[in-house]
């Protein structure tokens, strides 16, 4: 555990949307502060350099779980891994879905990525919207993106990606989750080269601050 409680935890999540009940005034000096103390941005921006391998996430609006039932969760991951997969320019590492948010490692172009997946909120959130008679609704927040370091960030960012269902309660064995990549490294790699390397490339702090909002508390 990162932080001392998830009554804590709680707390950080709740403050994150503090900023909408400030006047306008406020809020401004409010964001001010933030980016002088490098407290990261609502939206970040996204900087195209060429093509690089990305550790991409993104959670739906206040970590709300639109994405609840079987076939939302497998809805989202097939359009979303068709989407890389039809890139010429893409390639897919690794990925899982959760409720309330999602983990994908890709090697591609951040800009021209990013509109595409924009598009792909776009559609299934008015889709969703359609289907829960929530016309309006807000479903996403803006991606975040990591660019890869090294091959040892690489593996940990897979190792992290696979592992993200246990670290929220989800499940116990991450091999019980069917909404990631694991079970098609399971079976390329068998689960003794998994082991190992969950034992070489440690996961660390990998996705603090991030998500740690992203608890099952939060998901009702």
């Amino acid at each position: 555990m990162y932080v001392g409680s998830d009554a804590v935890r709680r707390h950080q999540v709740s403050t994150m949307y503090a900023s909408r009940k400030l006047t306008t005034e406020v809020r401004r000096e409010w964001e001010r502060l933030r980016k002088i103390h490098q407290v990261p941005w609502h939206a970040p921006p996204h900087f195209g350099d060429g093509v690089k391998t990305y550790l991409i996430s993104a959670a739906c609006y206040e970590h709300r779980a639109i994405m609840r039932t079987p076939s939302r969760l497998a809805e989202w991951q097939s359009k979303l891994v068709q989407m890389i997969v039809d890139d010429p320019d893409s390639l897919l590492r690794a990925w899982v879905v959760l409720p309330n948010h999602y983990h994908v490692l890709v090697k591609t172009e951040l800009l021209s990525f990013g509109r595409r997946l924009g598009r792909l909120h776009n559609g299934l959130s008015t889709q969703w919207n359609r289907e829960d008679k929530t016309p309006g609704r807000k479903v996403w927040y803006r991606f975040s993106d990591r660019a890869i370091r090294s091959d040892r960030h690489l593996m940990a960012a897979v190792n992290y990606i696979h592992a993200n269902p246990v670290r929220h309660g989800l499940v116990d064995v991450a091999t019980d989750w069917p909404w990631s990549s694991l079970a098609s490294y399971v079976q390329r790699y068998g689960l003794d080269t998994l082991r190992s390397w969950w034992r070489d490339y440690p996961v660390d702090d990998m996705g603090r601050g991030w998500d740690d909002a992203c608890l099952p508390e939060e998901t009702a």
